[in-house]
């Protein structure tokens, strides 16, 4: 959330609805059934904030060893700090795979550092908040960053982890789309289209190592309350002449946005061995959207 005093607080539930709902809590909770990633090894990439955090916190919580990666040193540093104090191993990676020779290096830095991985969570992407704006006026340049960030690099590491996967006959690959794969996005068309690929490719190699106990889905979040939304709150906000938190109770039939910690359930129980019947699909937390 933005700290510019000048720019609206940003809520992220309905007024009066807070003594109710406790976001608070959610990864606290899922102590309940801790251990369901015991001994495994996870690769989380933008994890150093919001949902990529959030996941990598929680699978931590359930046991797992984690390497992330994103490109600010200071919040992975920070997580890694959090996760070793509380007893688990942790691993971070700086690195920006917009870069297509990075995803290669960051899972064979994963690999030396704990053995093996048994989990990719394709988390990291930029929005269409950081450059909203029609196809006829679009840039080119924020359109191959878009596609190269959102759904090359997801490829590219899916492709370097799979022969690590397929020699031990386990796996589990969990693709971060959207709810925009599955609609268009207003001036948001680099966004929607790299999240439709990204479903296309999580059913695609899904269908390739169904029977090499691999499984391969995607979760499609809804409006979540990150910095990255924040600003496409205000994008939209400012465009439909709409206060912030008057567009926000509209956003979701629940009447506010995610928070991150709600994406976590979902994909612990994608990354366990609960999901072992469950693959090439793409699972919707979002609030009740229809798509």
């Amino acid at each position: 959330m933005s700290s510019d005093p000048r720019e609206p607080s940003l809520p992220h539930h309905r007024r009066g609805r807070g003594r109710f709902w406790r976001p608070d809590r959610l990864l606290s909770n899922i102590g309940g059934l801790a251990g369901r990633l015991e001994n495994r090894v996870a690769l989380i990439t933008g994890a150093s904030r919001g949902i990529g955090r959030a996941i990598a916190s929680g699978f931590a919580a359930e046991g797992a060893a984690i390497a992330v990666t994103a490109r600010t040193a200071g919040g992975l540093q920070a997580l890694v700090a959090e996760v070793e104090q509380g007893g688990g191993r942790a691993l971070a990676i700086p690195a920006d795979l917009a870069d297509a020779s990075v995803p290669g290096r960051v899972v064979q830095e994963a690999l030396d550092a704990f053995g093996t991985i048994d989990v990719l969570v394709n988390n990291a992407g930029i929005g269409s908040s950081a450059d909203p704006r029609p196809v006829v006026d679009f840039d080119d340049g924020f359109w191959n960053l878009t596609l190269s960030l959102n759904l090359t690099a997801p490829y590219l590491l899916t492709k370097a982890v799979l022969p690590v996967l397929l020699a031990k006959r386990w796996g589990r690959i969990i693709n971060i789309a959207s709810i925009n794969g599955k609609t268009g996005s207003f001036h948001g068309a680099a966004y929607s289209a790299s999240k439709h690929g990204l479903l296309g490719l999580t059913r695609s190699v899904a269908l390739e190592v169904a029977r090499d106990g691999i499984t391969v889905n995607a979760i499609c979040p809804g409006p979540v309350h990150t910095e990255m939304n924040d600003r496409r709150l205000r994008y939209d906000a400012e465009r439909l002449a709409l206060d912030p938190r008057d567009l926000e109770s509209t956003l979701t039939p629940i009447g506010r946005r995610l928070e991150p910690a709600e994406i976590v359930p979902m994909a612990v129980m994608l990354a366990s061995d609960q999901s072992a019947a469950i693959t090439g699909q793409a699972f919707n937390v979002c609030g009740g959207i229809a798509t």
